[in-house]
């Protein structure tokens, strides 16, 4: 298979018609048929000359904690087990969200995002009281919550949290990612921009529930005028004696620093760890895992912003209201962000569960051109897999539904795709934005960015071979659960989501090409 990749283009040409006939008599629909019964027998070749790898165990506090792929048998994962105190509901119908229950009430920046404002709109309010419940009780309460985290990797938080708060240490860390760097994704930025206050607050009851003293928060470079705004937020918040020495007058010591970086890497919490760190943003082994052995080597762990600052708003309205929205084990609200090929990209705050056709013609203004030239979506960021019509019109937005879709809910970034572009140009560029990102320190992961790119810009110019369809499939059997983070699971879940829905056009394009070089 390698060897085709490096025929002349000549070479190419004769080894097709080699395979699909010479003869002018064929007709493109028989064309059509042969090219995928040559696509089926070497598909079959495959997998006898190589089995599939055994999937990667998640381990006891994993966690991506990034903008990026989630947890799932999508990715080859188990799924997150839930913790034995969280609560249940019997709900059947979800969104669209009233006001009175969204937690974002200042996402579009129309209200006063300093103190005075995020007061007025509830933030800080008796947050001592919070504190002295003690440390136990918001653990208990964010576990009875079923809070998953909403950065992509879809771990029940409280689980992930009490490995944390169980470790022996003085010295913990709590790490806020606002690495923000998957396509399609941008809710953190808004909650950065127009609500500060609630990520100061829910910095400081999570860290005071897991024993930590220190948080950091890491920003990207590119958000300079929300790095602006939290750093005239923590001025307030300090100046105030809402964090310091003496937290809300409890007596409680909570410092938080900002640090900022830029790379489409630090998303995944060993390698954003590493970077904080000063060394490489490079994702590193497991274990010793970060709750062991963390930022300097102090007990860490790294939390989603949108997951972090629904902690507030959690404990003051109860376990209770948080599980109310939403299907069963899939509570809450969730920011998505609406882009692509829509009338009116937004980012809107909605129940989770919601369907996701009703969330994009009812916030987003519907598909250009309407529902029915919608050719694929993408729901939760370019690293789940793609969505067809079919399954993007009955689907619901939460972490199971599309799961059972063969999808993720990822950071719930919808990007959407009609029939009016060129469906091979996307996936070229959708793949060939894993080329620059990976770190190059695993091999399946390194090769793939190699191969795939140059595998799928062949298939937008046709100069390609039925065969190379399929083998996709087998490079991305060869990425997926072979290396030390899930960057790779995510491209392999991109290209096989690609070759799933486009087949057929890659199909149509070799034939097209093959025609215009008998013409000539």
């Amino acid at each position: 298979m390698f060897t085709q990749l490096l025929l002349p283009q000549k070479g190419l040409l004769l080894l097709r018609r080699w395979q699909m006939g010479n003869s002018p008599l064929f007709q493109p629909n028989k064309e059509i048929k042969e090219l995928r019964e040559i696509s089926q027998d070497a598909a079959k070749m495959s997998k006898k000359a190589k089995p599939a790898p055994a999937p990667a165990k998640a381990g006891p506090a994993p966690g991506k904690g990034k903008s990026g792929p989630a947890a799932g048998k999508a990715c080859g994962r188990e799924p997150p087990t839930p913790p034995k105190e969280m609560l249940s509901n019997t709900k059947t119908d979800f969104g669209p969200l009233t006001d009175c229950d969204r937690i974002f009430q200042n996402l579009y920046g129309r209200l006063d995002w300093r103190l005075k404002g995020a007061c007025a709109r509830g933030d800080w309010y008796r947050t001592a009281d919070l504190l002295e419940m003690g440390p136990q009780w918001i653990m208990d309460e964010v576990k009875r919550s079923g809070l998953r985290g909403r950065g992509g990797s879809g771990y029940y938080a409280g689980s992930k949290w009490e490995a944390l708060q169980k470790a022996e240490s003085k010295s913990k860390v709590l790490i806020l990612n606002c690495a923000e760097g998957e396509p399609g994704t941008c809710k953190d930025r808004e909650i950065l921009r127009h609500e500060p206050h609630k990520i100061i607050e829910g910095c400081l009851l999570a860290g005071f529930a897991m024993g930590c003293e220190k948080c950091i928060i890491y920003i990207r470079n590119r958000f300079y005028n929300e790095a602006c705004n939290l750093q005239f937020a923590l001025a307030e918040a300090y100046r105030y004696g809402l964090i310091g020495c003496n937290s809300c007058d409890t007596g409680i010591k909570f410092e938080i620093h900002v640090q900022r970086g830029d790379r489409y890497l630090t998303g995944e919490e060993t390698a954003l760890v590493n970077c904080l760190m000063g060394k490489l943003a490079r994702p590193r082994k497991r274990p010793p895992y970060l709750y062991e052995k963390g930022y300097f080597d102090h007990p860490s762990t790294v939390i989603n912003t949108e997951s972090l600052a629904v902690v507030p708003t959690i404990l003051r309205r109860g376990a209770k209201w948080f599980t109310s929205l939403g299907r069963n084990k899939n509570f809450g609200t969730k920011l998505f962000n609406i882009s692509g090929h829509v009338l009116h990209p937004c980012t809107v705050e909605e129940e989770m569960s919601m369907p996701l056709r009703d969330i994009i013609e009812m916030h987003a203004g519907g598909v250009c051109g309407g529902w029915n030239n919608l050719l694929a979506v993408w729901p939760g960021g370019l690293s789940s897999p793609i969505l067809g019509q079919a399954a993007a019109e009955e689907v619901l937005m939460d972490y199971d539904a599309l799961e059972a879709a063969g999808s993720e809910l990822g950071t719930g970034g919808i990007i959407v795709v009609c029939n009016d572009c060129d469906p091979l140009l996307v996936m070229q560029r959708s793949i060939e934005f894993y080329m620059k990102q990976t770190c190059k320190q695993c091999t399946p992961c390194r090769d793939g960015a190699i191969y795939l790119p140059e595998i799928f810009k062949n298939f937008t110019r046709g100069e390609s071979v039925p065969q190379m369809i399929d083998f996709v499939e087998v490079i991305s059997k060869t990425m997926t659960g072979t290396t030390i983070c899930a960057l790779s699971d995510s491209q392999a879940n991109i290209a096989r989501g690609l070759i799933q829905h486009f087949a057929p056009y890659i199909e149509e394009r070799i034939l097209e090409y093959l025609n215009d070089v008998d013409d000539c």
